[in-house]
């Protein structure tokens, strides 16, 4: 182990308003173990990417139900990339069609989790995404 745990930031970006399963997952994250920084709603990616920094995150969690992602992921990604931030890893929630995945997984999402993921999927693959991090860290 790391000496400390999986740091994860969840945030709302854009003009989306609703963040009760944004605060859900961000619940159950910690109920996991894993320390959980909330950014709150409408973020702007710049935003996102600064706190993601800030706070020295291993992952960020993006919760977008305005049909938004795919502006606002890739604006994260590149954002983070600009402040340094390329190893943190990208996951992405909420209303995300089927079609949409590929071109997020290309953008550099490491994850994507649609209506009904169940938060036990969530915190499975966000601890996987910790793993070659706490690997890297006991060498």
């Amino acid at each position: 182990m790391t000496g400390r745990p999986l740091r994860v930031l969840i945030a709302k970006p854009g003009l989306d308003g609703h963040d009760r399963g944004a605060k859900v997952v961000a619940r159950a994250l910690r109920d996991a173990g894993m320390e959980v920084i909330y950014t709150g709603l409408r973020q702007t990616p710049e935003q996102v990417a600064a706190a993601a920094v800030q706070e020295d995150v291993d992952v960020v969690g993006l919760s977008i139900l305005s049909g938004a992602h795919n502006v606002l992921v890739p604006e994260v990604i590149s954002a983070l990339g600009r402040r340094g931030a390329e190893g943190v890893s990208v996951v992405v929630g909420g209303i995300i069609p089927e079609k949409d995945i590929p071109g997020l997984t290309a953008a550099g999402v490491k994850a994507v989790f649609p209506p009904g993921t169940t938060t036990s999927a969530v915190i499975e693959s966000v601890r996987g995404l910790g793993r070659p991090l706490e690997a890297a860290a006991a060498r």
